[in-house]
């Protein structure tokens, strides 16, 4: 098996990321937005101890599938940053009528024991956006931060484009130029791709 499958899931097809960790025995599910049993079924390929739910930001299509989830794979950590969970629970996180709010949402945590990446706060698509930066596999996995040649939109509740731009630039472009960037929607890339080439930072 792969290190890491990608799952585009939902009508807005969010790539879901599955990362197994071989010397932790650990399943990272990262964006579980939609389609909750074609992700337990990838995530059922993996010999894990246990499975964790990482989310990028609290946006319903990144969201969607996080209950289900974490009941039939018996999740006991789902990581959320402490500036997404007013949206992770709102009433209008919504894209009606075509994807509905997210239910029974367990509780999330703001940090994971013994975790196997690095927490890279990218604030800007939305306040509590982040970045897992799985050093061991050479990966980073940005939501709807950036983009192969774009970034995130900043024009819902909470977006900054200012705030946006300056965590990639900051953030993210001083990371390794070979390093791997898996977004949130789209094909992979590269850093080193994106500060040549993406014409929006």
């Amino acid at each position: 098996m792969p290190q890491i499958t990608v799952e585009p899931v939902g009508l807005l097809e969010t790539n879901c990321y599955l990362v197994f960790v071989e010397s932790s025995k650990r399943l990272y599910i990262i964006d579980p937005g939609a389609d909750p049993d074609v992700v337990v079924n990838d995530a059922m390929k993996y010999d894990f101890d246990e499975a964790v739910i990482l989310l990028t930001h609290a946006h319903v299509d990144h969201i969607g599938a996080v209950a289900n989830i974490a009941e039939k794979l018996k999740v006991k950590q789902v990581y959320l940053h402490k500036n997404g969970r007013e949206l992770y629970k709102s009433p209008d996180n919504h894209l009606m009528p075509y994807v509905q709010r997210a239910e029974n949402l367990p509780e999330v945590t703001q940090k994971v024991s013994e975790p196997d990446f690095e927490i890279i706060e990218t604030p800007g698509h939305t306040p509590g956006g982040v970045c897992f930066y799985f050093k061991d596999i050479s990966a980073l996995f940005v939501g709807d931060t950036l983009f192969a040649g774009s970034v995130g939109r900043t024009d819902l509740p909470g977006g900054n484009s200012a705030t946006l731009v300056r965590s990639i630039r900051e953030k993210l472009m001083t990371l390794p130029e070979d390093l791997k960037v898996y977004p949130g929607h789209g094909p992979a890339s590269t850093i080193g791709r994106e500060k040549k080439g993406n014409p929006f930072i």
